[in-house]
């Protein structure tokens, strides 16, 4: 089981403070980190400083990281253009040596749109979008050197695209694709991810999830392995009191994350990953709230990371 770091900055965190954690994530041998893209806070905190741009904030650790894998989970499809989105990236995966895992979701957070001028579209519409984005930028940096991309879709046309810059690896970053959703989901998923998440559920729900991918890339005759994976916000303690404070700390009660998360001392984390591998997944996105509690980050690595 692979466990990667996850990461909330609109709920107030700067780079520098982003920084530390990647920084220390890559020290103690976790496989990646990862940030949400989001521009607005959710609950009862501040966001101060205030949000910091996804793809930006991957540029910059690229190059102060030298192992660890990066990425988003999930960028937003209503933020970018499709075009402009895939140079960037490719950049970034440049920048950093091949090491960017590319996350992509439709968007849902209707509030962060409307503070920042952002068109929100319909849910049809934003998993139409979605799709096409999909085709447009793996197909970009799928094109050989030297062609040229071409694209005609309901919303975004491409014409004679020096499909340029290119990613590290030909097929490009893999492809994260998740959710819960029972339909378009699953064969997007079989279409175009590497990799299937599942964020925040219950195990029953997560394999259920799971299974509805399995069956779409049966029904595709999708051959290539797909990666399982969950995300699940994480609270670790080596006794009570210590599980206390760190939920006391991002404002969450103990009973709530035992049954919605990863919470409890380091044996009782080890034992619920162990339900999630016995589902398939392979990799486990460990959400960390309290981004200045480093000590957090070594309990995970030296008591449940080491036995799992």
């Amino acid at each position: 089981m692979r466990l990667r770091i996850f990461t909330e900055p609109q709920q107030g965190a700067s780079y520098e403070t982003l920084l530390a954690v990647a920084k220390a994530a890559e020290d103690l041998n976790f496989d990646a980190f990862f940030r949400s893209d989001h521009y607005l806070k959710m609950g009862d905190v501040s966001g101060e400083p205030g949000p910091t741009d996804a793809w930006i904030t991957l540029a910059g650790l690229a190059r102060e990281t030298s192992r660890i894998r990066l990425g988003t989970l999930m960028s937003a499809a209503t933020f970018r253009l499709p075009g402009p989105l895939a140079i960037a990236v490719a950049q970034v995966d440049q920048m950093s040596g091949g090491r960017i895992d590319f996350g992509i979701g439709t968007g849902w957070y209707d509030a962060e749109h409307t503070a920042y001028g952002i068109p929100f579209p319909g849910l049809r519409e934003r998993f139409d979008r979605f799709e096409e984005q999909l085709e447009i930028i793996t197909g970009l940096w799928r094109t050989p050197p030297g062609q040229t991309y071409d694209f005609e879709g309901r919303y975004y046309r491409l014409a004679e695209s020096p499909a340029l810059p290119k990613p590290v690896r030909p097929e490009g970053p893999p492809v994260l694709l998740g959710g819960l959703g029972a339909k378009r989901t699953p064969r997007l998923a079989a279409a175009h991810a590497d990799e299937f998440n599942v964020p925040f559920a219950h195990p029953r729900e997560t394999g259920a999830a799971f299974d509805r991918v399995r069956a779409a890339c049966h029904e595709a005759g999708r051959t290539k392995p797909m990666v399982y994976s969950a995300a699940q916000v994480v609270c670790c303690g080596r006794d009570e009191a210590e599980v206390k404070r760190r939920a006391d700390a991002i404002g969450r009660e103990v009973s709530e994350l035992r049954e919605n998360g990863l919470a409890g001392t380091p044996d009782e984390l080890v034992e619920k990953i162990g339900t999630f591998a016995g589902l398939g997944a392979e990799c486990l996105y460990l959400q960390v709230l309290d981004l200045h509690d480093l000590d957090h980050l070594e309990l995970l690595a030296s008591e449940v990371m080491a036995k799992v």
